[in-house]
């Protein structure tokens, strides 16, 4: 994916600037090096920029480049700070879902030599996305649980989404016996378990946590009723101990 040309213009308008926390700041002062490069930007011009004390800057320029951000400073009397365009990524348009679907899929490298540059990956992609979607991201990551490898069948979507938290949904399940009944669930989490996924929901028609196969779903309708997203913690889930969390680390 290229980077915008040097003579683009960065869409961070200097109104919303002023006051922002410091994730939106590292996203937005990348973003402002990514538009110049080659060229350098002085500390004390992003300090100018940013409407903060030029320390602030410096810190904020350690900071990315511990995370690997390959920011670089240049010397002399037009130096100042630099980004390495061809080792980053332009800000990507994932979705929260799409980040956590190649997480799941660059789980499978986990046991080849390809572990560390799947990883490396992932934090690449991560670092290009939104700050808001990264943290929805990991919101959908902490409440899938695996045992063992990733199931080869696909995650499941329910009512448009792989998981659509805080929202009430009306579905038909059929038991082992093809009995069919209707029920109103909150979805709190996914459990991948060797070649299948398992829905963990709390169900309004038992008044308890229930764990349903999404192949016996027969239908699915979002309602219009929306509640508090609740974690498997919150909700009193016992997670056994071989089971882990899916990590976007």
């Amino acid at each position: 994916m290229a980077g915008p040309p040097a003579t683009a213009v960065l869409s961070y308008p200097r109104s919303s600037v002023r006051g922002v926390n410091r994730t939106d700041r590292l996203y937005a002062l990348v973003e402002e090096l990514r538009a110049v490069a080659p060229r350098p930007r002085s500390a004390r011009w992003l300090a100018q920029r940013f409407e903060v004390s030029v320390r602030t800057v410096e810190r904020d320029i350690s900071a990315l480049q511990q995370s690997g951000t390959p920011v670089y400073a240049e010397t002399g009397r037009t130096g100042g700070y630099c980004l390495d365009r061809t080792h980053t990524l332009p800000p990507v348009n994932l979705t929260p879902e799409e980040a956590v679907a190649m997480a799941l899929a660059l789980r499978s490298m986990a046991g080849t030599p390809f572990r560390q540059p799947a990883a490396s990956a992932l934090r690449k992609v991560l670092a290009a996305m939104r700050p808001e979607d990264v943290a929805a991201a990991r919101e959908l990551a902490d409440r899938i649980q695996l045992a063992g490898d990733v199931p080869a069948a696909a995650l499941p979507r329910l009512g448009g989404g792989a998981l659509p938290l805080g929202c009430v949904l009306r579905i038909g399940y059929a038991d082992r016996h093809g009995a069919e009944t209707y029920r109103e669930i909150e979805p709190l989490g996914y459990v991948g378990v060797r070649d299948r996924w398992y829905l963990i929901a709390w169900c309004r028609l038992r008044h308890s946590v229930r764990v349903f196969r999404p192949d016996r779903i027969t239908s699915v309708t979002p309602t219009r009723e929306t509640v508090r997203p609740r974690s498997l913690d919150e909700a009193g889930v016992d997670i056994p101990h071989r089971l882990r969390p899916l990590t976007l680390t």
